[in-house]
């Protein structure tokens, strides 16, 4: 960690054009980490000095990036602002690679209208998910994905006919909130982001909403997202 360091300062001191940066923190404990990061940002605002930076860590990522190339099998996945990378994921391997635990991705089925989707994790005789975008142009039938950041799905009462039954298979308070992990009637693996409540630690299932204006649409095949 202090090779690390000092590697940075000398490469700061000649004053270069650009620097390259590749995966600079990952030696450090958690606690130096922060506050490394924190420097490295500071110093090139400071500095105005491009820099390059290589990591796997998508916090250092989000936090240090004015633009943020998410990279898959050789080739750019997506390049933009990374707030903007959060909201609007270019296909499903952005969605479920950025953001912490991963988006949730639900198989649905357009229905006919292009308004509305019916969740494989859904009975057919259930109320339907109503989609946030104008009408979609794809044939009804046509499969799709659905998805949901953890932070996004609420708690959801029992006289709510869109909720949907999770199983929870393990549940982490967190302080300020909890994580819970379970799946769906069909089994898809689901996470919400809740706020703590007592109540929470103790049960074995909840039904959830999924609010429309926070759903994210990709194409079932290519994965690309649905405007």
């Amino acid at each position: 960690g202090q090779r690390q360091r000092v590697a940075m300062g000398r490469a700061i001191v000649r004053e270069p054009k650009l620097f390259l940066f590749d995966e600079p923190l990952s030696n450090l404990d958690a606690k130096l980490r922060v506050q490394v990061r924190a420097d490295i940002r500071k110093l090139q605002k400071q500095l105005g000095i491009t820099s390059l930076y290589v990591t796997h860590d998508q916090t250092e990522a989000m936090t240090l990036a004015d633009r943020l190339i998410v990279m898959h099998q050789g080739h750019a996945a997506q390049i933009a602002p990374p707030m903007e990378i959060f909201a609007h994921p270019a296909d499903r391997y952005v969605a479920t690679f950025i953001g912490d635990p991963a988006m949730n991705l639900c198989p649905a089925t357009l229905l006919p209208g292009g308004q509305t989707a019916q969740l494989a994790a859904q009975p057919a005789t259930s109320a339907t998910i109503p989609l946030p975008f104008p009408p979609l142009p794809q044939t009804p039938g046509t499969a799709i994905i659905i998805g949901i950041r953890p932070q996004h799905v609420t708690i959801a009462d029992n006289q709510d006919p869109t909720a949907l039954t999770l199983a929870i298979d393990l549940v982490e308070p967190l302080g300020s909130e909890t994580l819970i992990h379970g799946h769906l009637p069909d089994n898809t693996p689901f996470a919400v982001r809740a706020p703590t409540s007592p109540s929470l630690l103790t049960l074995t299932e909840c039904r959830i909403h999924l609010p429309s204006e926070h759903l994210h649409l990709f194409d079932a095949t290519t994965g690309k997202r649905l405007q």
